[in-house]
């Protein structure tokens, strides 16, 4: 370790517990914003491509995954997501007595920013999906997406600390097409996205199937120790619908999702 990740890691260890928890509900919030909001958009504008509006929503996520590391890392680590928070609290990057207030933050900021998503596109706030995903696929996928992001974390700490972000966002931005569930990997914002009826929802009963696929994935994540603070999480697993065979179901369902911005 040299001497500036040690210093590093000592300013994570010294920072205010409520300063950090503040970080990550507004890092929190605006990533699921970003994840809600630009599936709406991209539902609005897209004429029912279920696979261009998937791109939309992807690309979008990335790149405010991307910056949302950039400027709230060096404040919180940026986790954004319990699992990431508990395997940096494993490897010394957090204080373990930090980790509920960190989970508190990150679970109401993804309910918060959901709400804000509706308010913004002028729908109901309160909203519960209706839609269910569930199987062996999803679970294997999960499980992968998660694995998969320490591993891009772990394989970028050579490089200097603004490569992380941008590895982090090309990963869950590529997620969303090559795992069958388009990537959650972040229990916070499945819990978050069980509250919206739209392009990015999952439903209730997704929502605990892929909180307990994430905590499945968590001994992957600790054996890799690559989480620290100042790494951000990348992840916070996003992702369009679990299914593109449910998406298509989704626009079939609400007339092709398609028209102009109201």
């Amino acid at each position: 370790m040299t001497f500036l990740e040690i210093a590093a890691h000592r300013r994570a260890l010294s920072r205010p517990i409520v300063h950090e928890a503040f970080t990550e509900l507004v890092a929190t919030a605006f990533l699921l914003i970003a994840v809600v909001g630009s599936g709406i958009m991209a539902e609005k504008l897209c004429s029912g491509n279920v696979g261009l509006t998937l791109l939309a929503n992807a690309i979008a996520t990335g790149g405010a995954l991307v910056a949302l590391i950039l400027a709230f890392g060096p404040q919180s680590g940026a986790h954004m997501n319990p699992v990431v928070t508990l395997a940096a609290a494993a490897t010394e990057g957090l204080r373990w007595h930090a980790v509920p207030d960190h989970i508190a933050a990150q679970i109401i900021a993804a309910i918060l920013g959901v709400w804000l998503a509706h308010v913004m596109f002028d729908l109901p706030v309160w909203q519960v999906s209706q839609h269910v995903h569930t199987g062996l696929p999803q679970w294997v996928a999960e499980v992968v997406a998660t694995f998969g992001l320490p591993t891009v974390i772990w394989g970028c700490r050579a490089h200097k600390e603004p490569v992380t972000a941008f590895a982090v966002g090309a990963y869950i931005t590529g997620a969303y097409w090559f795992t069958a569930s388009t990537s959650f990997a972040n229990p916070a914002v499945t819990i978050g996205r069980a509250l919206t009826d739209t392009f990015a929802d999952s439903s209730g009963r997704c929502a605990g199937f892929h909180c307990g696929a994430n905590d499945r994935s968590f001994p992957g994540l600790t054996a890799f120790a690559p989480v620290r603070c100042k790494n951000g999480d990348p992840g916070s697993g996003s992702g369009g619908r679990n299914r593109i065979e449910d998406a298509s179901d989704y626009a079939r369902r609400r007339g092709g999702g398609c028209g102009d911005l109201q």
